[in-house]
């Protein structure tokens, strides 16, 4: 027996005692986890070809703007009814989620049931996006900033429509109960 044989059923082993009686897609997982290193490998291998010079550090206010526009930008790709199309092929729709989000449902095996874990989950997509919008940062810093400007300010409208809309139910609900009385 050879290496490669040993090695494919060290891994079913493994597979199957992680598992249990449910069906997780690990090597989906993994071809995950190996995308992800092999893009943030090639931004490093760009960014060394180009010579471009990392910052000292990262300033607060970009930190802030980052964070809230990773925060918006992962929700937008995970649950928003605009982007079900980049969804479908690994989704189905389920039901309305509150406030122009949807739920939707992982379909398939492997790579197709893993991706779509990925890409319906708001906290998974995150460290993608925020590489992605991180990397900006280091190669195009102005629309980079301009980016993340536009979407930490539809985060803080979205904060503020639903404020909105929850003073009105209030004052509904206020109004309903005075005449009541």
């Amino acid at each position: 027996m050879g290496p490669v044989t040993k090695a494919l059923r060290r891994a079913r082993r493994t597979r199957s005692r992680y598992e249990g009686s449910a069906s997780r897609p690990l090597g989906g997982y993994a071809g995950a986890m190996a995308a992800y290193a092999v893009g943030t490998a090639a931004l490093t291998v760009l960014g060394r070809a180009r010579r471009v010079r990392l910052p000292e550090r990262v300033s607060v206010a970009d930190t802030v703007l980052l964070s809230v526009a990773t925060h918006k930008a992962s929700r937008l790709f995970a649950k928003d009814a605009v982007t079900s199309p980049l969804r479908a092929p690994f989704t189905t729709y389920s039901e309305p989620a509150g406030e122009a989000e949807l739920n939707e449902s992982v379909r398939g095996h492997g790579v197709r049931h893993a991706v779509g874990e990925l890409v319906t989950c708001p906290f998974c997509l995150s460290v993608w996006v925020a590489t992605a919008l991180t990397a900006g940062l280091v190669f195009a810093p102005r629309m980079t900033r301009l980016v993340n400007t536009m979407l930490t300010a539809v985060a803080v409208s979205d904060l503020l429509q639903l404020g909105y809309d929850g003073s009105k139910q209030l004052l509904h609900a206020a109004g309903a109960k005075a005449n009541d009385d």
